[in-house]
């Protein structure tokens, strides 16, 4: 009897526990902020996450084979960085006399970027820009399902007024001459061609420009870099798009990959004024340098209204963090509200690898002793390029700092948590009503001593997640749903 009774106070005790805790975390849950997900309603379809290739292809190419093997690894494998979208640079090419001068001084050697036709009347010298051509052909092996881009910084510097592929003289003057429009359509189809033909790579698509009415490209600058005025850009369309459609490739046009949201939006508000120059694009392409969340909106709505496909095709860090993990962080940030307000399909970095920082790239290296070393930025892009899949869609989180998608069959969610302050944060991850998942969330996080490590903290309830994210944090849950 005695036995009997200690059992029943035992159980007694537990059930009382289960009913305190139940009550803490309901308490919990209810000073947390509440962040509502909504899995029914969707927004783009993820085409993928990735990278320009300049400049660091063209130096990292070249090292020993086992080395570029790794880094081509860390970048596409689908349990790594899971990146499948590429930007080939074709390069102009600056008078020769120029080399190892304004352009090392400014960026270093790798910013001398090799163009593959010397004058008017050479040949093609295919066999130039060797490193950035080893770095995609092993992309392609690597990863078969790889999207390309070929884009121009500037044309040959001898198609330009000032002779230098750096830029005018004057940095708001157009530097193409226009009697080399025609030329430099067929010098950047002629590349493309050949990449199809001799390596069987086909570019998805083509763009001519780079942040082309920015004043950022002068006569010997710190890079290759052109002006092109809005009107100049849709002379230069209407000669490339009938060139591009009779060569027999299936590339499109993108265009115009400004440095900022708002130009991005007065250049397409060109476009559409003109009338016959959008039909002759097949992509939208901008970069987030700069820009606030009313004019990603904008640019959204612009866009939609386009009907065309739109990358967020380069960005990089912005702001005065005073830490490295706090830049990262801030241009995490920068992705969760491109892909919020903005809403492109694809997203992409504008370098991987660098020499002299931890800030604009995901590894740092030396390109001439061949070493990198993975930095905390590699950790925080992957929480979300892994998790957030190719064919996953975006959804409805009414929260700045809370990206989310869903799988095409509905049998998976992802939420990542951003929290770039130097508090803990109390939240309250709440899925509607109809939409219930299963216990076994997996979780990872990257924090000032964490690298996209699996750790095992959320609290779950019948509809929510309650989680308390460190300060300085980015997390990521992989959430299964009950069909």
């Amino acid at each position: 009897m005695k036995r009997i009774i200690q059992i029943l106070c035992l159980c007694s005790l537990i059930s009382i526990g289960k009913v305190c805790l139940g009550q803490n975390e309901q308490a919990e849950a209810q000073t947390a902020t509440q962040i509502n997900i909504d899995t029914s309603q969707t927004y783009q379809k993820i085409e993928g996450w990735g990278s320009s290739l300049c400049w660091w292809a063209a130096q990292v190419g070249t090292w020993k084979d086992a080395k570029v093997d790794s880094i081509v690894d860390l970048i596409t494998s689908p349990d790594k960085l899971n990146m499948n979208i590429f930007r080939y640079n074709i390069g102009g090419g600056d008078d020769p006399s120029h080399l190892g001068g304004h352009m090392v001084k400014g960026k270093g050697k790798r910013a001398e970027m090799e163009g593959f036709k010397n004058s008017v009347d050479a040949p093609y010298n295919w066999d130039a820009d060797k490193g950035q051509r080893i770095l995609v052909l092993k992309i392609k092996a690597k990863r078969p399902d790889a999207i390309f881009e070929a884009f121009s910084n500037s044309p040959p510097y001898w198609m330009t007024f000032s002779g230098c592929s750096g830029g005018n003289i004057d940095p708001l003057q157009d530097n193409l001459k226009p009697e080399f429009y025609g030329a430099f359509c067929d010098y950047l189809l002629d590349v493309c061609k050949h990449y199809k033909e001799q390596y069987g790579i086909e570019f998805k698509t083509l763009e001519p420009f780079n942040e082309a009415t920015s004043n950022y490209w002068n006569y010997l600058g710190s890079q290759e870099g052109c002006h092109f005025t809005p009107e100049t850009q849709m002379k230069i369309i209407r000669i490339l798009a009938p060139k591009l459609k009779a060569s027999g490739l299936k590339t499109v046009i993108s265009a115009s990959d400004e440095t900022n949201i708002a130009s991005c939006i007065k250049v397409l508000k060109a476009y559409q004024s003109a009338g016959d120059i959008l039909e002759k694009v097949g992509q939208l392409n901008t970069h987030t340098y700069s820009g606030n969340n009313s004019e990603r909106t904008e640019a959204y709505r612009l866009t939609k209204s386009i009907g065309k496909p739109f990358w967020q095709s380069e960005t990089g860090p912005g702001g005065k963090s005073k830490t490295s993990f706090g830049s990262n962080l801030g241009l995490a940030q920068k992705l969760f509200d491109d892909m919020r307000y903005m809403k492109p399909q694809a997203w992409l970095d504008w370098q991987l690898m660098e020499e002299t920082n931890d800030v604009w790239c995901l590894m740092r290296c030396n390109f001439n002793s061949q070493e990198h070393k993975i930095v905390k930025n590699f950790y925080v892009r992957m929480q979300i390029t892994r998790f957030f899949k190719q064919g996953y869609s975006i959804i409805e989180t009414d929260n700045d700092e809370v990206l989310a998608a869903i799988n095409p069959d509905k049998t998976e969610l992802v939420v990542a948590v951003i929290n770039k302050s130097e508090q803990a944060k109390s939240l309250n991850l709440q899925l509607k009503a109809s939409v219930s998942y299963k216990k076994n969330v997996i979780t990872y996080r990257t924090s000032q001593s964490e690298n996209c490590t699996n750790v095992d903290i959320y609290k779950p309830l019948e509809h929510d997640i309650i989680y308390s994210a460190p300060a300085q944090s980015l997390t990521t849950f992989v959430i299964p749903l009950r069909n």
